[in-house]
Protein backbone atom coordinates (compact mmCIF):
# COMPACT_ATOMS: atom_id res chain seq x y z
CA UNK A 1 0.00 0.00 0.00
CA UNK A 2 2.57 2.62 1.19
CA UNK A 3 6.28 3.20 2.70
CA UNK A 4 7.96 5.05 4.14
CA UNK A 5 11.84 4.95 4.97
CA UNK A 6 12.02 1.39 4.94
CA UNK A 7 8.66 0.92 6.59
CA UNK A 8 5.68 -0.61 4.08
CA UNK A 9 2.16 -0.62 4.96
CA UNK A 10 0.01 -3.76 3.42
CA UNK A 11 -2.72 -5.88 3.41
CA UNK A 12 -1.85 -8.84 5.70
CA UNK A 13 -1.83 -12.25 4.44
CA UNK A 14 -1.73 -16.06 5.62
CA UNK A 15 2.06 -15.97 5.37
CA UNK A 16 2.21 -13.84 7.82
CA UNK A 17 0.91 -15.21 10.50
CA UNK A 18 3.76 -16.01 11.98
CA UNK A 19 5.22 -13.18 12.05
CA UNK A 20 1.65 -11.65 13.88
CA UNK A 21 1.91 -14.52 16.22
CA UNK A 22 4.55 -12.89 17.45
CA UNK A 23 3.27 -8.71 17.57
CA UNK A 24 0.55 -10.51 19.32
CA UNK A 25 2.01 -12.46 21.94
CA UNK A 26 4.39 -9.23 22.58
CA UNK A 27 0.75 -7.45 23.60
CA UNK A 28 -0.12 -10.80 25.26
CA UNK A 29 -2.49 -12.21 22.97
CA UNK A 30 -1.53 -16.03 22.46
CA UNK A 31 -2.42 -16.92 19.26
CA UNK A 32 -1.12 -20.22 17.20
CA UNK A 33 0.16 -19.05 13.45
CA UNK A 34 -1.82 -21.84 11.87
CA UNK A 35 -5.16 -20.31 13.88
CA UNK A 36 -4.09 -17.00 13.00
CA UNK A 37 -4.08 -17.85 8.98
CA UNK A 38 -7.70 -19.31 9.07
CA UNK A 39 -8.51 -15.74 11.23
CA UNK A 40 -6.94 -13.67 8.24
CA UNK A 41 -8.06 -15.74 5.77
CA UNK A 42 -11.44 -15.43 6.86
CA UNK A 43 -11.46 -11.75 7.68
CA UNK A 44 -10.48 -10.86 3.88
CA UNK A 45 -14.04 -12.43 2.84
CA UNK A 46 -16.27 -11.05 5.87
CA UNK A 47 -16.36 -7.35 4.87
CA UNK A 48 -13.12 -6.53 6.95
CA UNK A 49 -9.13 -6.38 6.24
CA UNK A 50 -6.06 -6.20 8.39
CA UNK A 51 -3.26 -4.04 7.08
CA UNK A 52 0.10 -4.93 8.91
CA UNK A 53 3.54 -2.50 8.99
CA UNK A 54 6.57 -4.01 8.19
CA UNK A 55 10.64 -3.46 8.22
CA UNK A 56 12.41 -5.96 8.92
CA UNK A 57 11.59 -9.15 10.49
CA UNK A 58 8.05 -9.75 12.13
CA UNK A 59 5.56 -7.01 11.73
CA UNK A 60 5.94 -3.61 13.59
CA UNK A 61 1.75 -3.09 13.84
CA UNK A 62 -1.33 -4.18 12.75
CA UNK A 63 -4.58 -2.76 12.16
CA UNK A 64 -7.93 -4.53 11.35
CA UNK A 65 -10.91 -3.11 10.20
CA UNK A 66 -14.57 -4.47 9.75
CA UNK A 67 -17.30 -2.66 7.27
CA UNK A 68 -20.97 -2.62 8.19
CA UNK A 69 -24.41 -0.70 7.34
CA UNK A 70 -26.39 1.28 9.80
CA UNK A 71 -29.86 2.53 9.50
CA UNK A 72 -29.03 6.23 10.49
CA UNK A 73 -26.17 6.74 7.89
CA UNK A 74 -26.11 6.73 3.77
CA UNK A 75 -22.29 5.16 3.71
CA UNK A 76 -21.08 2.21 5.51
CA UNK A 77 -19.07 2.57 8.76
CA UNK A 78 -15.20 1.06 9.61
CA UNK A 79 -15.03 -0.32 12.72
CA UNK A 80 -11.71 -0.68 13.52
CA UNK A 81 -11.18 -3.95 15.85
CA UNK A 82 -7.41 -4.08 16.48
CA UNK A 83 -4.88 -1.63 16.35
CA UNK A 84 -1.54 -2.51 17.58
CA UNK A 85 2.16 -1.44 17.72
CA UNK A 86 4.61 -3.48 18.85
CA UNK A 87 6.03 -2.62 22.51
CA UNK A 88 9.87 -1.49 21.27
CA UNK A 89 7.91 0.30 18.33
CA UNK A 90 6.02 3.06 19.71
CA UNK A 91 6.55 6.98 19.54
CA UNK A 92 7.90 5.90 16.08
CA UNK A 93 4.88 7.10 13.63
CA UNK A 94 3.70 4.22 13.06
CA UNK A 95 0.25 3.98 14.69
CA UNK A 96 -0.53 7.12 12.13
CA UNK A 97 0.65 5.70 9.29
CA UNK A 98 -1.59 2.65 10.12
CA UNK A 99 -4.42 4.69 10.77
CA UNK A 100 -3.52 6.79 7.64
CA UNK A 101 -3.77 3.52 5.85
CA UNK A 102 -7.08 2.12 7.15
CA UNK A 103 -8.78 5.76 7.03
CA UNK A 104 -7.66 5.50 2.88
CA UNK A 105 -9.05 1.46 2.13
CA UNK A 106 -12.02 2.42 4.49
CA UNK A 107 -12.59 5.06 1.93
CA UNK A 108 -11.98 3.35 -0.74
CA UNK A 109 -14.43 0.46 0.47
CA UNK A 110 -17.21 3.08 0.50
CA UNK A 111 -17.09 4.00 4.06
CA UNK A 112 -17.88 7.79 5.46
CA UNK A 113 -17.05 7.01 9.04
CA UNK A 114 -14.21 5.28 10.78
CA UNK A 115 -15.01 3.90 14.39
CA UNK A 116 -12.83 2.56 17.29
CA UNK A 117 -14.16 1.32 20.96
CA UNK A 118 -11.67 2.23 23.72
CA UNK A 119 -12.18 1.05 27.56
CA UNK A 120 -11.80 3.20 30.22
CA UNK A 121 -8.15 1.18 31.21
CA UNK A 122 -6.98 2.06 27.37
CA UNK A 123 -6.08 5.90 28.50
CA UNK A 124 -2.94 5.85 26.33
CA UNK A 125 -5.21 4.51 22.99
CA UNK A 126 -8.11 7.45 24.14
CA UNK A 127 -5.07 9.82 23.73
CA UNK A 128 -3.80 8.56 20.73
CA UNK A 129 -7.40 9.13 19.03
CA UNK A 130 -8.18 12.37 20.81
CA UNK A 131 -4.55 13.47 18.75
CA UNK A 132 -5.30 12.25 15.30
CA UNK A 133 -8.77 13.61 15.37
CA UNK A 134 -11.42 11.08 16.56
CA UNK A 135 -14.27 12.62 18.52
CA UNK A 136 -15.58 10.93 21.85
CA UNK A 137 -19.03 8.99 21.41
CA UNK A 138 -20.90 6.49 23.11
CA UNK A 139 -17.84 3.97 24.37
CA UNK A 140 -15.65 5.11 21.74
CA UNK A 141 -14.46 7.27 19.33
CA UNK A 142 -14.96 8.24 15.64
CA UNK A 143 -14.05 10.04 12.88
CA UNK A 144 -15.38 11.12 9.64
CA UNK A 145 -13.29 9.84 6.51
CA UNK A 146 -15.18 12.76 4.00
CA UNK A 147 -15.01 16.15 4.55
CA UNK A 148 -18.11 17.71 4.61
CA UNK A 149 -19.94 18.96 1.58
CA UNK A 150 -17.65 16.11 0.13
CA UNK A 151 -19.74 14.44 -2.67
CA UNK A 152 -19.98 10.41 -1.94
CA UNK A 153 -18.80 8.73 -4.99
CA UNK A 154 -22.07 6.25 -6.46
Amino acid sequence: MSSRHGLEIRAANEADAPGLAELLQAAGWRVLPPVLAERLAALRGDRGAALIALEWGPPSGLVVFHRYRTLDADLATAQITTLLVGPDERRRGIGRLLLKAVAQAARVSGCGTLGLSVTAEQQELAGFCKATGFSEHDTGFVRALRKKGQSREA
